[in-house]
């Protein structure tokens, strides 16, 4: 006689959809001048935190990466440390 392995069902737990800092406050334009912002998304070395550690999405993601850059080529941030 032959028996059925038991099944387990598996429930699907939905989480909520959180707003990145940027799509909260309604920002269209990330300015390379605020260094206080942009600091809190470098590492101590001066590398930029992943999406998942900084939870930007992905628009604003792109944004923070061009205002860094801009930052760095005219010397208000370092490229490392």
């Amino acid at each position: 006689m032959k028996t059925r392995p038991v099944t387990r069902k598996r429930v699907r737990v939905v989480r909520e959809q959180t707003e990145c800092r940027f799509c909260r406050d309604k920002v269209n334009y990330i300015d390379y001048k605020d260094l206080d912002t942009l600091g809190k998304l470098l590492t101590q070395r001066g590398k930029m935190f992943s999406r998942k550690r900084s939870g930007n999405c992905a628009g604003c993601q792109r944004k923070v990466q061009a205002a860094i850059k801009r930052a760095r080529f005219m010397s208000l941030l370092p490229y490392v440390s």
